[in-house]
């Protein structure tokens, strides 16, 4: 069993960003990331000022505009629309979840697709199920850089993605499957989900439920690929997996924390380069 370290691979994907970006600096542009943080949600504050430290840490120029939890939602779009003007700007993300009162298709959709960083836009949606170049969703984005990372290839192979989220799901089934791997997708209302994960080469599952997966679902040799982030009673941060149990019979697993978590971070910086390059053409 082999360990896919992410916080490793993140860590020199952040070196090699902080080049690009001496170089693009050199050529007179500055990769600019824009974030918009509704609310007070103590999870989105971590992520949002884990991000910010990121950019500066890459050289990127980030923004942070924080609105408070009653903002209205033309007052976001206006942002929003202000933010697609500025020529300084070539990233915009939206910290999600947004408040219910909020309509995230609207304010998601507001965004310009060429900097749609976050890779949630129907423009970018779409392109991506059609093997197109675009933004892709950091997170599932990241678990493809990482399989990589260590000559992983989909190609023949039987995946089965568990979860079915717009933000995880939906675009790692995509991805796979644009790598040319047989993809098996499992959701709340999969009526037998183990019988769908014995028999795949690699698993993604991307749930938030603690050990969902177990020993006896999985194959010997199987890939485990945990998304999942979970407060155990302990108050220990797990994953999807019974990582003790399930890691004696795979060949490759994802640890949490350390697995793919980094990753994310990684690709969102990856896409805001991609996008300021873009912008220098």
């Amino acid at each position: 069993m082999q360990i896919l370290d992410g916080k490793r691979v993140s860590t020199k994907l952040k070196d090699e960003a902080q080049k690009e970006v001496t170089q693009l600096k050199s050529a007179g542009i500055t990769p600019g990331l824009a974030v918009i943080l509704v609310g007070d949600d103590p999870a989105s504050h971590i992520y949002v000022n884990m991000k910010q430290k990121t950019c500066e840490d890459v050289g990127i120029y980030s923004i942070v505009h924080k609105m408070p939890d009653d903002i209205s939602e033309e007052k976001i779009i206006e942002t929003i629309q202000m933010m697609n003007k500025n020529p300084n700007i070539d990233g915009i993300l939206v910290q999600l979840p947004l408040p219910p009162h909020i309509d995230e298709e609207r304010v998601i959709g507001s965004i310009d697709p060429n900097k749609d960083v976050d890779g949630f836009h129907p423009c970018n949606v779409g392109r991506l199920s059609l093997g197109m170049d675009c933004f892709a969703p950091c997170t599932p984005l990241g678990v493809m850089r990482l399989l990589k990372e260590y000559d992983i290839e989909l190609k023949g192979l039987d995946a089965c993605v568990v979860g079915a989220s717009n933000i995880v799901g939906k675009p790692m089934m995509n991805l796979i499957l644009n790598e040319f791997a047989t993809v098996d997708i499992c959701h709340i209302h999969t009526k037998d989900l183990s019988s769908h994960t014995k028999r795949a080469d690699i698993i993604f599952v991307g749930v938030g439920k603690i050990n969902l997966i177990t020993e006896d679902m999985v194959k010997d040799g199987a890939i485990i690929i945990d998304i999942g982030i979970n407060k155990n009673s302990e108050g220990k941060t797990v994953g999807d997996v019974d990582f003790e149990n399930v890691s004696k019979k795979c060949s490759y697993i994802t640890p949490v924390p350390g697995g793919v978590g980094p990753m994310t971070i990684a690709m969102l910086i990856n896409n805001t380069i991609k996008a300021a390059k873009k912008r220098g053409k």
